[in-house]
């Protein structure tokens, strides 16, 4: 089976929005926060704790690296249901980018986030949580909640903030 191999190449999308996607703010703060991030160490992590994928038989199976990158997504958003994260990263363009999707691509499938959830152990999750928390805490970082935009016009209460210390960095996800 193995995973599923991304084209990196640039869409004919990703060409015709590429003016808009230098202005996503949102894009923006979501790689800010890739940036500080060592993805490696997480992905030995979810390595080691996820099975799914390693066969060379079937068809591809998402990177458990992307899909855990779903559901930080769904955390740092207040996402409530694996249907709304499957529409919402289909819908955003800085959540295709943060997930290295190509725009013309669409989302793993809700029950494909159930199921990752599934196979993977709790205690997994919290090491790989840990893991994070200590990055962030080594560059003297936090990441805290926001909320995703819902239909009606709502002024945001909860901005997630990244702190470096003795300064707040506003990161708006909005």
């Amino acid at each position: 089976m193995g995973f599923k191999k991304r084209n990196r190449d640039l869409s004919f999308a990703e060409f015709t929005l590429k003016s808009s996607i230098h202005k996503n703010r949102c894009l923006a703060r979501l790689s800010k926060i890739s940036m500080s991030l060592d993805w490696n160490a997480v992905e030995e992590i979810l390595i080691r704790n996820y099975n799914t994928g390693r066969s060379k038989k079937g068809a591809g199976a998402y990177s458990p690296l992307l899909l855990f990158k779903c559901l930080l997504l769904q955390k740092w958003f207040r996402i409530s249901s694996d249907f709304e994260l499957e529409c919402l990263i289909n819908d955003r363009i800085s959540f295709k980018k943060f997930l290295g999707i190509p725009l013309t691509d669409p989302s793993p499938a809700q029950k494909t986030f159930s199921r990752f959830r599934k196979r993977l152990s709790e205690n997994a999750l919290e090491h790989i949580y840990s893991e994070i928390s200590r990055q962030f805490e080594k560059k003297e970082l936090e990441v805290t909640d926001g909320a995703a935009v819902d239909p009606k016009l709502v002024k945001l209460q909860h901005r997630p903030v990244i702190k470096e210390k003795g300064t707040q960095h506003k990161i708006n996800f909005a």
